[in-house]
């Protein structure tokens, strides 16, 4: 049968058909209704609503799923006083732990199994499952420095302004108050996972990913899959861009104008920048998103020396990651050779290193295709893409399945003014909540 629209676009076309109130069931019977199949007569034989749509609607008929969302929708004053309190926390990357414990709290006080602070520091809980397998769900800790200025010289906490919750820190952040928004919720469920819901709020994203990459070895053996929270759902990532940040350094004798000439670091500088450039028409393609650029270039402090030293920044991208690998082969070559010829050592220093790569099948798997449901459900049709850069990263370059949901969260991230979209943080929760009733809820696992 040819279908000309997405199942996702079904659900938003029938969902702004609901009047408010009607069940899922409803909903579903005019899905079914909108599938069924013509035959010659001009009949119309009904046939089964397709993956992932059947655990979704038996998820929206589940009476204890449902006491779960209006649990949530309840607590949407608590969840907005919470991310107040978080967000007042200063917490540049690499400073988290005052945060962390914060999370770690009310990650006890609602009822999470085993919360701990790692040395990350990672705020980390569970809802034990039955299967001794888990799905990790990921929020971001850290804020960007220029936030941590604003928190310090705001004039108060966070204010509620309409349906925005403004001040320094709440953008970020309300991304782990959905999270454990969401973990309340199941647990008013009552419902028993087949898998551990693991609920993580990871510290230094903004310098490294280091937090996820702590979390990721610990679960990674068991984890059928990891959801990075980004935002309500609206854009739907399953596969990582890569990322390489490198200082190529040069270093060579230092002297007065007077008595310069050659070996000077800015030529070996120069000659290997000119000679990347080269060789970046070899390697850049926008069907890989292959990417070879230099946008810093720095040595020498006055006009009469020479410098000692020097660098310049060097941006790799691409989806693949054996692309990347040979791209920083052919360079280290290259610098091998233009040391050789102007006797300036050179030198790759890692500065930012965000791993990649591609899940085979992974935009077809029952997680990708649920999570564009869910967002079918709230209200929009989701956005899929292969090139995410955020935590998941860690989880796709290890070959797990991971998804990244992005979407609207608020607005002027490290502003003053910096503010946090309080319908879209529900969104996010619900988003969360769904997606551990169906993918990992009782007697449930359609990740693949």
């Amino acid at each position: 049968m040819h279908l000309p629209e997405t199942y996702e676009s079904l659900i938003l076309r029938a969902r702004s058909r609901k009047a408010p109130g009607v069940g899922a069931a409803c909903l579903f019977l005019w899905l079914a209704a909108t599938l069924a199949t013509p035959t010659w007569a001009g009949e119309q034989a009904a046939v089964e609503l397709p993956e992932p749509l059947r655990p979704l609607a038996e998820v929206l008929d589940d009476p204890r799923a449902v006491s779960g969302l209006t649990a949530l929708q309840d607590a949407t004053q608590g969840t907005v006083e919470l991310l107040a309190d978080i967000a007042a926390i200063v917490s540049p990357s690499g400073e988290e732990l005052a945060r962390a414990e914060r999370v770690a709290a009310e990650m006890r006080r609602i009822g999470l199994a085993d919360v701990r602070v790692d040395a990350s520091p990672n705020a980390v809980g569970r809802i034990p499952g039955r299967s001794g397998r888990a799905m990790v769900f990921i929020s971001t800790l850290d804020d960007l420095p220029t936030v941590a200025e604003h928190q310090r010289a705001a004039d108060g906490p966070p204010r509620v302004v309409g349906d925005r919750l403004v001040g320094p820190g709440t953008n970020t952040s309300s991304i782990t108050a959905a999270m454990l928004a969401a973990a309340r919720a199941y647990l008013a469920t009552g419902i028993e996972p087949e898998h551990d819901l693991v609920f993580a709020a990871v510290a230094q994203e903004e310098t490294g990913l280091v937090g996820m990459t702590t979390v990721y070895e610990a679960y990674r053996d068991r984890a059928v899959a990891f959801i990075d929270i980004l935002g309500d759902g609206q854009s739907v990532t399953y596969g990582g861009l890569g990322i390489h940040w490198w200082r190529v350094v040069g270093e060579g004798p230092p002297g007065h104008s007077l008595g310069g000439g050659l070996p000077n670091v800015n030529q070996g500088l120069a000659r290997a920048v000119d000679r990347i450039f080269d060789l970046a028409a070899e390697f850049q393609d926008p069907d890989t998103g292959t990417v070879v650029n230099i946008a810093m270039l720095q040595s020498g402090s006055v006009f009469n020396h020479k410098p000692a030293e020097g660098w310049f920044s060097l941006d790799l991208r691409s989806l693949e990651a054996d692309i990347l690998d040979a791209v920083e082969a052919a360079v280290e070559r290259l610098l091998e050779e233009v040391a050789a010829d102007t006797g300036i050592g050179l030198a790759m220093e890692p500065f930012l290193l965000t791993p990649g790569g591609q899940l085979p099948g992974a935009r077809d798997s029952g997680l990708v295709r649920m999570a564009s449901a869910i967002a079918g459900h709230l209200g929009f049709e989701a956005t899929l893409s292969n090139a995410g850069s955020s935590n998941m990263n860690v989880a796709v370059a290890g070959g797990t399945p991971a998804i990244g949901l992005g979407g609207s969260r608020g607005g002027d991230r490290g502003q003053p003014s910096e503010w946090a979209d309080i319908p879209a943080m529900m969104r996010a929760a619900e988003h969360v909540l769904l997606l551990a009733l169906t993918m990992a809820g009782e007697g449930n696992d359609q990740t693949r």
